[in-house]
């Protein structure tokens, strides 16, 4: 008895090691198998064989594009100001110190709507209706101000499908004269050309995606903050009106 499991142990422990052996011999011979492409490989193939003339361009919108609406996006933050507590604060400067308090307290605050504030003081010893006038004039201005270079991103959003799809075009008549010269339809006459003509498709269409949600981000911050500012200038016309009444 002990004799026959001593013969099956040695026999298993054998076709084990010839197993494991087999196997390694197996992944030595076909690295090519288990072997996969990173994302960042694969990117640049598609990205030279797309063309390296449009995908260039399209890269380049994206670049610009992206940039554009960095700046904005700093620039509204910084914009952002807590208007109630503006408003608190310049309420009670009027009571403490008058006009000049007041001013000062938007000067040390950051923002259009303390800019907007400062300006209605400024006016405020003239009348309600100066004051009025320069708050909306000024409105304006800071609006402008806000919108600043918007008009950029939403041109590259447009641009970068427009060049990929030029690109499909081109990839296509390449593919029609090859058909053509050749004088018979076959798959590898026509497979570069199409394969040219998706790979700008898409690298266009990524590209304007990525714009379009940084700029409905963007219209979206500016709008938040134009509505503030109608909300802190009607406010501030309250104000001056309590302070001009309680003098």
């Amino acid at each position: 008895m002990k004799r026959s499991l001593s013969i099956l142990f040695t026999a298993a422990m054998t076709l084990g090691v010839t197993g494991v052996a087999s196997a390694s011999a197996l992944i030595q011979e076909a690295p090519e198998v288990i072997k996969t492409e990173s994302f960042h490989q694969v990117l640049k193939k598609n990205f030279i064989d797309g063309g390296p003339g449009f995908m260039a361009i399209v890269l380049v919108c994206l670049i610009l594009g992206l940039a554009v609406a960095i700046e904005r996006i700093i620039y509204l933050n910084l914009s952002t100001t807590n208007s109630k507590k503006l408003a608190a604060d310049v309420e009670q400067a009027l009571k403490s110190g008058g006009i000049e308090a007041a001013k000062d307290v938007c000067r040390n605050t950051k923002g259009p709507v303390a800019s907007i504030y400062y300006q209605g003081l400024d006016r405020a010893d003239e009348s309600i209706e100066a004051a009025e006038k320069a708050v909306v004039a000024y409105g304006g201005v800071q609006m402008g101000q806000l919108e600043k270079n918007v008009s950029w991103v939403s041109l590259f959003i447009a641009l970068a499908p427009m060049l990929g799809f030029m690109g499909t075009v081109i990839g296509m008549i390449g593919s029609f004269n090859s058909i053509e010269e050749a004088g018979t339809m076959e798959p590898s006459l026509v497979a570069g050309g199409i394969k040219v003509a998706l790979l700008t498709t898409v690298f266009g269409l990524i590209v304007a995606i990525i714009l379009q949600i940084f700029y409905n981000y963007i219209v979206s911050k500016i709008d938040s903050i134009v509505n503030d500012m109608e909300d802190a200038s009607i406010t501030l016309i309250d104000i001056l009106v309590d302070y001009k009444n309680g003098k």
